[in-house]
Formats: structure tokens, sequence, C-alpha cells
């Protein structure tokens, strides 16, 4: 949790051209490239950063330009692109080593009335405290990533139906659903938990690509990269408290996979949705 926050408490350079400058640490991950929901994050909190306090993000449309590498500091330039009687555009660039790793749009909004509905959760869902950890499922296994999985994330992740860590049981389907939540309480700050929402939507939304072709976390030779990541805020949840993250895949071709996400509160209300294209490659498909 210390890691979590403290790479969303990014530093203000100073600088100013046409754009404000920011400046953000990044996690240690296994693997030494940064974790893309961490620079999303980021990237929202710059933004946050340049906006009134009474308007909030609505809408974020990233691309991934290019890995991180976790050994090195980010900057974080965001232009001031519009500001009307209600809503806030900002874009936010991520560079590491003068070049951009990361190219992020996002829309604030005031407060505001109008028309009031939203899709229903799932009510065949087990009760997270009924589901195994990611601890119970890679405690066992000596290996950098099982370790961060199991227990160095700042989120306890449950999976329904089962985790795909090491191989998918069951039914080889697109749908799947997470539960999550932090492992600690965090400060009360509303764009705090919108900001670690967005962390936490990139953890598992390429699994149901997965799923559906039989193809674990585990499988050798698997190469996976996040290509873009849109997310919608609709309504306020505190991310440490359970949320439940249902997942689909509409489409995978071409090397690459296309999922959605709906990401509800304990009590069935709906936060946000999620839309990730990834690239997935396999040394054979499995089916």
């Amino acid at each position: 949790m210390e890691g979590l926050l403290a790479v969303l408490d990014l530093t203000d350079t100073g600088a100013r051209t046409n754009e404000d400058i920011f400046t953000g640490p990044s996690q240690w991950m296994p693997l030494g490239r940064v974790f893309g929901g961490q620079v999303l994050a980021q990237s929202l909190v710059a933004a946050m950063r340049t906006v009134p306090d009474e308007r909030h993000v609505h809408s974020m449309h990233g691309y991934f330009l290019r890995p991180g590498d976790v050994k090195a500091p980010i900057t974080f330039s965001v232009e001031r692109i519009h500001d009307g009687r209600s809503f806030s555009t900002r874009r936010t660039q991520c560079y590491q080593g003068g070049v951009p790793i990361l190219s992020m749009i996002a829309s604030f909004q005031d407060a505001d009335e109008g028309l009031e509905h939203h899709l229903e959760m799932p009510q065949d869902i087990p009760d997270p405290e009924s589901l195994p950890t990611a601890s119970d499922s890679l405690a066992h296994i000596d290996h950098s990533v099982a370790r961060y999985w199991a227990s160095e994330r700042p989120f306890d992740m449950r999976h329904v139906p089962s985790p795909i860590y090491l191989k998918v049981n069951g039914e080889h389907t697109s749908r799947q659903a997470v539960w999550m939540k932090t492992f600690s309480p965090l400060p009360d700050d509303p764009d705090l938990h919108r900001a670690a929402l967005a962390y936490a939507s990139d953890y598992s939304i390429m699994e149901p690509i997965m799923r559906r072709h039989g193809v674990a976390w585990s499988s050798p030779g698997l190469k996976v990269a996040s290509l873009d990541h849109a997310m919608w805020w609709h309504r306020f949840g505190r991310v440490d408290e359970w949320l439940l993250y249902v997942q689909d895949s509409p489409s995978a071709q071409g090397g690459r996979g296309l999922a959605t996400g709906s990401i509800f509160s304990r009590d069935g209300v709906l936060l946000a949705t999620v839309a990730q294209e990834g690239m997935l490659r396999v040394p054979i498909i499995l089916e």
C-alpha cells in the first residue's frame, strides 16, 4: 500500500511552458516493466492537479506506446486543452528517457442532474470471503512473478470461477468476474480512489480472452501487452471496499483481443466501465 500511495503522489516540478509538468516514481515489478495500471493512474492524477476541485473525471482514453522501465522516473506533461462551463479536457503525455510511453486524454465534469439507470450486477456471484486468495493459489511457488502476485500487490484479487495463474479450469468461456479491494484502507480523498480504480482496472482485463482459449499466465512463450485502455466513471466508490469487476471478451483476432469490464460496488451499483485491447501471442493456439 505504501508503494501505491507513493506512485500516486506526484511531484509538481514548478516548470511551466504551455503545459504543467509533474514527475513520479515507478513501482518495482518482477519483469522490470512499468505496470500499465500504474502509469494510467499517474497520468490521471497529473491531469486532476490541473482542474478545479469540483470537477471530477468521467472518462479517460489512453494508448500504451512503449514499455516503461521501473528503474527510471516518469515525467508527465499536461496540456490544458479546454475548460468550458461544465467540462474540462486534459491531455497527459508520459515520458521516460525523452520519449513518450503513454498518451492519455481525459474529460472532467461538474456534478450535474440528469437521467439515471445502470446495468444490473450478476446475482450468481459468490461472496469474496468464500473465495481463495492469490496467496492461496501461488504461495507455494518460488518465482518472482508468483511471489509478487501472491503477496506484494496492493490489491486483494479473488476470481470467479477460478484464477488462471497456472491453468484454466472448467469451461473455456470469455466471461469471468474478479472481486477486488485494497488490502488496507485509503485516505478519504475521492480523486485518490478514482485513480486507484484506474490502477486496478488493468490487472485482469485481458484474462477473459485468455480464459476463452485455455491460456494461463504460466503458458510457455505467452506474450501479453496492453495497447489501449478506456474507462468511464459513472458513480463514486471506495476501492478499499469490495468491488466486483465483471469482464467479457467480444472478439480476438490478428494477435489482438478486446475485453470489456463493468465495475460494481458490493451492493450492486455500477461504478465504472472499462474497455481494453491488447496484444496476445502464444506459440500454439489452444482451444
